[in-house]
């Protein structure tokens, strides 16, 4: 996982049958594909998607948790772009399901200012837009307290950066020159204006995830192919360094990391635009009308749901292809509601319009307010917020060196 998890999203080509034999050659003559890569290449072999990033969830509900009789919580991983301007579609499509999760797994959170730097930014605007993220995911209910739960920033983990290092190493060239992003931004900035990282992201986004021993990342039914990139580059790994070979370096022998599994939350609505109900709330809309953000006051809130796009037909009704913005806006209204699908179609089945925007406005006012007062004061007190991400930084960061230090030694490095 502002931009939704890792959101500027990269994809890759889907008919790659390819892929397999890239895997052999550059593996060497013994490289055998796992049942896992076999698996998952038949997926994006017959996809309209590929890869994407691992993190935008559209979903509107949590994953019901896995049980276990150990007392040894799954491990779940998600990261935010540093926008510091998060929108309703971000927060009822992912954040929201993302903390639900806390209350069964470890969690840990992070704001992605690396990837930030990936395409032109605002050098005097991330470090503000790094604070307000945090500042945001807090007020919407990362409990710190908890011991499972941690908020911490990817720069401030170098694990990062230096397993993205040892992972390049070990990533076919052939992978990131299908990413489909890369191609588009090339060819619209010119070779000369974009950078390297743009067509390493990917293996950035892989180090992420596998740095933590992640169990689980949470990702949306259309886009539970976008780990495979992570997964399969987490198999090669295993493959060319892991087991026997690494016991022979005098490590544990085994698999260096443990392949992450994508957690699908239910299907549920997706957020759409307030000015066009086909297509998806989105913070690169040009106009601030499209989207309800979560810091917009309570006047702004009023003129964006009255000013919203509606349609003619009499009455208001879920699941109409004719209607995408009645339904769009019934979808909202029950998100922030906490009422079931049944309950808002015959509380809304003979309302107008008029009658309808009211009604929605209130309970998006009054949704919103605590989240805002919680921001408020959270940004205000820079001591508080600090702690806490030095505490998520300090956490993740035992956890990532361990793994950092396993790939060292089974990749043959001289022991520090």
């Amino acid at each position: 996982m502002a931009r939704a998890l890792f959101s500027h999203c990269l994809l890759v080509s889907n008919s790659s049958p390819r892929l397999a034999s890239s895997l052999r050659s550059l593996g060497g003559k013994n490289w055998k594909m796992s049942p896992s890569i076999r698996r998952h290449r038949s997926l994006i072999g017959h996809s309209g998607c590929g890869f994407r990033c691992h993190c935008s969830v559209s979903l509107s509900q949590t994953a019901a948790p896995e049980t276990s009789s150990s007392s040894v919580r799954k491990r779940i991983v998600s990261g935010v772009q540093p926008t510091g301007s998060i929108h309703l579609g971000n927060y009822l499509g992912a954040i929201k399901n993302w903390i639900a999760l806390q209350n069964t797994y470890e969690t840990l959170f992070f704001i992605v200012d690396l990837h930030a730097i990936t395409l032109p930014y605002d050098t005097q605007q991330l470090s503000k837009a790094t604070r307000d993220t945090a500042a945001i995911y807090l007020a919407c209910g990362v409990d710190t307290s908890k011991m499972q739960a941690s908020v911490f920033v990817q720069s401030h983990v170098r694990a990062h950066v230096e397993l993205m290092w040892l992972l390049s190493s070990a990533t076919p060239i052939g992978w990131l020159n299908r990413m489909i992003q890369f191609k588009e931004k090339s060819r619209k900035a010119g070779d000369e204006n974009v950078g390297v990282a743009l067509l390493t992201y990917p293996v950035l986004m892989a180090s992420d995830i596998l740095l933590y021993q992640s169990d689980f990342v949470p990702v949306g039914e259309d886009q539970k192919q976008h780990l495979e990139l992570t997964r399969e580059l987490a198999e090669r790994v295993n493959y060319l360094y892991g087991g026997r070979k690494w016991k022979k370096l005098g490590g544990r022998g085994g698999a260096i990391f443990k392949v992450p599994e994508p957690l699908i939350p239910p299907a549920g609505a997706r957020v759409m635009s307030l000015t066009d109900g086909v297509s998806k709330m989105s913070k690169s809309a040009p106009s601030d009308q499209s989207r309800i953000n979560l810091l917009d006051p309570k006047d702004v809130i009023v003129n964006k749901i009255k000013r919203c796009k509606t349609d003619s037909f009499p009455g208001l009704e879920f699941d109409n292809p004719e209607r995408p913005e009645c339904n769009n806006l019934l979808s909202i209204y029950q998100l922030m509601s906490g009422k079931t699908k049944e309950e808002v179609a015959e509380e809304c089945h003979n309302m107008n319009w008029g009658t309808f925007k009211s009604v929605l406005t209130d309970a998006l006012i009054e949704h919103l307010h605590p989240i805002q007062v919680r921001y408020t004061e959270i940004i205000s007190d820079s001591t508080y917020l600090d702690k806490v991400l030095a505490e998520g930084a300090s956490k993740a960061g035992d956890i990532a060196d361990a793994t950092l230090n396993n790939v060292y030694q089974a990749m043959g490095f001289l022991r520090r």
